[in-house]
């Protein structure tokens, strides 16, 4: 294949703009030397250093030292928000998190995909939002678009590929709801 050729080919393309690039790259630094090294129980540190990339953050934020954040300016969380150590917020578009809601150990909430009817095979991203006192599972994926209801549980390992009602109970891949739970005083 010629230079020119390559040139051309859609799959060369970058997905995202070079300033995106220089900030993730300084993201990735600051998370490696700062934030990963920190101690467990230094939740403020990790709090500041992701405002200091954009993130909005209520107070009492407990963001786990090796919790994996895509794109710190993407996320906005609530007051009281736990994101648990290797949960994955793959973040190109923004993600919600309401108040007293958890994203527990090795979740995925995972905010793009690709176009699969595009040749091109370009990136789509799409918001999430977590409501108020949800609970998303250990290892439980959210997909792109998504809308977990507050007071809402998505089961360990589930996959939600639609939105999730307020203060049900949903598991499975996909998940379907099991049930109801106690709206929360």
């Amino acid at each position: 294949m010629s230079d020119a050729a390559g040139s051309e080919d859609p799959f060369l393309r970058q997905q995202t703009t070079l300033s995106n690039r220089l900030a993730r790259a300084l993201w990735s630094a600051a998370y490696v030397l700062l934030f990963r090294t920190s101690p467990r129980p230094l939740h403020a540190w990790r709090s500041f250093l992701l405002r200091c990339f954009g993130a909005r953050l209520g107070p009492h934020c407990h963001v786990y030292p090796h919790a994996r954040i895509w794109a710190p300016w993407n996320l906005v969380c609530a007051d009281v928000v736990a994101i648990a150590d290797d949960a994955i917020i793959y973040n190109p578009a923004r993600i919600d998190i309401g108040s007293h809601a958890t994203v527990s150990q090795q979740a995925y909430l995972c905010g793009a995909t690709h176009d699969v009817h595009d040749p091109s095979f370009p990136l789509v991203s799409r918001s999430i939002s977590i409501g108020a006192r949800a609970w998303i599972c250990a290892r439980a994926t959210v997909m792109p678009g998504i809308s977990v209801g507050e007071g809402a549980v998505l089961a360990l390992g589930g996959i939600a590929t639609r939105d999730l009602a307020p203060w049900t109970i949903h598991a499975g891949v996909p998940a379907k709801q099991l049930g109801q739970r106690r709206h929360a005083p």
